[in-house]
């Protein structure tokens, strides 16, 4: 608390002549005789909410339980897009990333706690085949905390798809899925139940 970082120095705050490089600081580091613990809290001044709603259409087989996604929307405040297609990239990139855990993706662990699915043989992420072209809309309100007006993109994508293949596999069969992935096996298990 008594220590802050200018530049390439620290120095005491009630006395700047206490004050050491950082370069000079690090030399020291094997000398210390055991571990260096240190705290710092953070506010990144600048950081703007993200918003993001995704519209999907899904067919789902009521024999196999085997849910297709047909058409995916990813709708996003950006802030202000500097490389458009970059942030197009990242919010397309980040609904697949979602559309695997909503319908793919698990760890399986035998009874001793050993994966068993350690491979992208046994674990099953979403492919090209197994995706439509992801349609995006930038929504562009300028972030006023941020010298350049950004928001945070790759995060905000990532979650709306779980809830979002779940809300459609309700509105397409009438079964409401709790449990992820929704794999063609839970939902087969959950279309028997009703």
């Amino acid at each position: 608390e008594d220590v802050e970082y200018e530049g390439s120095n620290i120095r005491h705050k009630s006395d700047p002549a206490l004050k050491i490089s950082f370069h000079e600081l690090s030399s020291l580091l094997n000398s210390t005789g055991g571990p260096i613990v240190g705290r710092a809290t953070v506010n990144p001044g600048g950081v703007g909410n993200a918003f993001a709603v995704h519209i999907v259409d899904v067919a789902v087989d009521k024999d196999t339980g085997k849910v297709d996604v047909l058409r995916y929307t990813s709708i996003q405040d950006v802030g202000k897009a500097i490389h458009p297609s970059y942030v197009e990239g990242q919010m397309q990139g980040g609904a697949v990333q979602g559309i695997g855990w909503a319908l793919n993706e698990e760890y399986i662990f035998d009874e001793s706690g050993k994966m068993l699915n350690t491979s992208f043989l046994d674990y099953r992420m979403p492919v090209s085949l197994d995706l439509p072209m992801i349609d995006t809309v930038l929504v562009e309100v300028t972030n006023p905390g941020h010298p350049f007006g950004l928001r945070g993109v790759g995060e905000a994508c990532l979650v709306p798809p779980m809830a979002a293949i779940a809300n459609a596999i309700n509105d397409a069969v009438g079964v409401r899925m709790e449990e992820l992935p929704m794999s063609p096996q839970k939902v087969s298990s959950a279309l028997g139940e009703y």
